[in-house]
């Protein structure tokens, strides 16, 4: 009676202690999403393709498991729903969360030297290696010294 009161005690006492791994688990979507049709459920795949999750470093809203990336999932399809483009939604989550929620940003004052700045970095350095170049065969030909041992 002894033991099987010992093992009761265990049992129980296993039972309540909860697993490290179960706090680890990342955001879960109690509901997933529901379409209505193979057509809506591609443009809704490639339209979060390209919106970067707000909160993660570097991933899309397809990828990031992050509970703002499942609302922000959850809202474009709402989006979509009320009839809006893919311009539109793009615009929307601009205003809300600035250019950062675009994976490809558009080109503009803000994100010219994003877009042109490592061309013109490779431009510039083009140069001055060529004016560096022509500088030193302008020199001519170097005398021949006979004191040097090599």
């Amino acid at each position: 009676m002894r033991t099987f009161v010992l093992a009761l005690l265990w049992t129980v006492l296993f039972a309540a202690i909860p697993l490290p791994s179960a706090h680890a688990q990342a955001a879960q979507d109690p509901t997933p999403l529901e379409f209505v049709d193979p057509v809506e459920e591609k443009r809704f795949r490639g339209l979060i393709a390209e919106l970067r999750c707000v909160m993660c470093q570097n991933q899309s809203l397809a990828d990031s498991n992050a509970q703002i990336a499942h609302d922000l999932r959850r809202e474009v399809l709402v989006l979509m729903r009320r009839g809006l483009g893919d311009a539109e939604i793009r615009q929307h989550l601009v205003d809300r969360y600035g250019e950062f929620v675009l994976y490809r940003p558009r080109v503009g004052a803000a994100t010219f030297v994003l877009w042109f700045g490592p061309a013109l970095l490779l431009l510039g350095g083009g140069v001055v290696v060529w004016r560096i170049v022509r500088s030193r065969s302008r020199d001519g030909v170097v005398p021949h010294d006979d004191t040097q041992e090599w």
